[in-house]
């Protein structure tokens, strides 16, 4: 059985950027990606993280891929795997660097597991990855592969798309467990300036916001009617069977349709036309789920129409996320302790991910067809969900936390201080679902803003000059350093 999954992405025709980022933002694209061709001289650039299906990077991936490989640039995906331990250990692993101490410290046991599950993966990594290749390692799945790779010649960047502001003891603890895998890796990217630890060098950092694609399934433009055939499909509105077929384009090209059901816990169902507050997401305590169904259930249901969804992926689907069906079982659990006119109007929804194009149709339908979209994370890396509602011209509110701050401008949406003020939150959510003119000015706002900062030309671009950055002087000072470095490659002891 191979350890290593290598993902097919199909192209995507950069052309289609055009007309929406405008000549002279695609000129410029053009020319990065001659100069990174250039400066690969036949050399791959390798992606390399720990699930193909589920969650914000793996959905970054298939769009980015698909350009770069449209732009005939040479590059790959390749997905890792672990045992239950492996991805226990980087969960929480994921939940001390956003400070939370979830399942006590990870000690010298946990490291050599760790270490040993990503020693037996890079001996099948470097099957494929050849000396000069870029290695670009996504997120804590993947550090422990940083050593090995170097060490057989390979370009190493780690890309980390998660972190907090600020530090504590679980934060500490969470670096400190990754430090001694990282210090081989030649460039490290992070979302935000702010998660950068103090001990990485400034000059080997750069800051690449994430973005979203406009035209992937997820946020192609879906008209109303498309909407509702969707919603009907899934079960989540109450009303006639669908008019016209649920399709919409593949990643491919090729025409898709929804055929599939969701799974939904609610006793009402909204009509098409009753306004809805909508979170998508992991099942992550990190994301609040249960915070949003409780602000709905004291502060929104009380005071005025509307009808909540939480919608997340089915929860046997997601493989490096282990918490997700605890989670979800949490929420379900509250759900039914809450008092029966707002259980009413609350569903909770999980959708199948064995079709990811399908997938992410059923959630541009369901944020298109929402009033107002929340993201009350406790703690974000970034939360591209919100820049994809934004996109959909809808007013997001959310939590000032990670890099829902930097979404999330004047005039577009609504911050909220303190993410566990749930009174606040609901005062937010009800003021918008009763005020559509309110809600429509701040959307239209929130799509501009995205169309400025968030597509993938900008991404793609920063991107480039990072590559620019990784020299033949940066190789030959890496290949003169010492095997040993001054930290540890392997555990952490004690």
């Amino acid at each position: 059985m191979s350890l290593v999954t290598a993902v097919k992405v199909p192209r995507r025709p950069v052309s289609l950027l055009e007309p929406i980022i405008g000549g002279p933002r695609y000129v410029r694209l053009i020319e990065a990606a001659d100069q990174v061709r250039k400066l690969l001289a036949g050399h791959t650039i390798w992606n390399v993280n720990s699930t193909a299906t589920g969650g914000g990077v793996a959905e970054m991936l298939q769009v980015l891929v698909g350009y770069v490989s449209e732009l005939e640039i040479p590059i790959g995906w390749l997905v890792i795997t672990g045992d239950a331990e492996f991805f226990a250990i980087t969960k929480r692993l994921h939940n001390q660097i956003h400070g939370e101490v979830a399942g006590g410290p990870l000690g010298a046991a946990q490291a050599h597991h760790y270490t040993q599950m990503l020693t037996a993966n890079a001996a099948e990594l470097l099957e494929r990855i050849r000396p000069g290749d870029v290695a670009l390692l996504h997120d804590p799945q993947t550090a422990g592969l940083a050593g090995p790779l170097a060490r057989a010649g390979a370009r190493v960047v780690w890309r980390c798309h998660i972190g907090v502001s600020w530090e504590n003891d679980a934060t500490r603890g969470g670096w400190d467990f990754l430090r001694p895998h990282l210090d081989r890796a030649e460039r490290y990217v992070f979302s935000r300036q702010q998660y950068v630890p103090s001990w990485l060098p400034d000059d080997k950092v750069t800051i690449i916001p994430p973005s979203i694609d406009p035209f992937s399934p997820k946020n192609q433009d879906l008209d109303g009617a498309t909407v509702q055939a969707i919603l009907a499909t899934l079960g989540v509105l109450d009303g006639t069977p669908p008019q016209v077929p649920a399709r919409f384009v593949r990643r491919n090209g090729d025409t898709g349709t929804v055929t599939r059901p969701a799974v939904i816990t609610g006793e009402g169902r909204p009509s098409a036309a009753d306004p809805v507050l909508l979170q998508v997401s992991r099942w992550d305590r990190l994301k609040d789920m249960a915070g949003v169904m409780r602000g709905f259930a004291d502060h929104v249901a009380p005071r005025g129409a509307g009808y909540l969804i939480l919608a997340g992926p089915a929860v046997t689907e997601v493989s490096d996320d282990p918490e997700g069906a605890a989670v979800y079982g949490e929420c379900l659990l509250q759900w039914h302790d809450l008092p029966p006119a707002a259980r009413a109007r609350v569903s909770l929804v999980t959708l199948p991910l064995d079709d990811v194009d399908e997938n992410a149709a059923m959630v541009n339908a369901l944020q298109r067809h929402a009033t107002v979209i929340a993201q009350k994370s406790l703690a974000e890396g970034f939360g591209l969900t919100v820049s994809e509602g934004m996109w959909k011209g809808r007013p997001v509110i959310g939590s000032a936390v990670g890099g829902i701050i930097d979404q999330i401008a004047d005039g577009t949406g609504i911050l909220l201080p303190d993410p566990a003020d749930l009174e606040a939150f609901g005062r937010a959510a009800s003021l918008l679902l009763a005020d559509r003119a309110e809600a429509t000015r701040l959307g239209q706002a929130a799509h501009a803003y995205v169309r400025e900062n968030f597509l993938g030309d900008i991404h793609l671009i920063r991107y480039a000059e990072l590559l620019g950055r990784l020299t033949v002087e940066d190789l030959s000072a890496r290949h003169r350093r010492p095997a040993a470095s001054g930290r540890a490659e392997g555990p952490p002891r004690g």
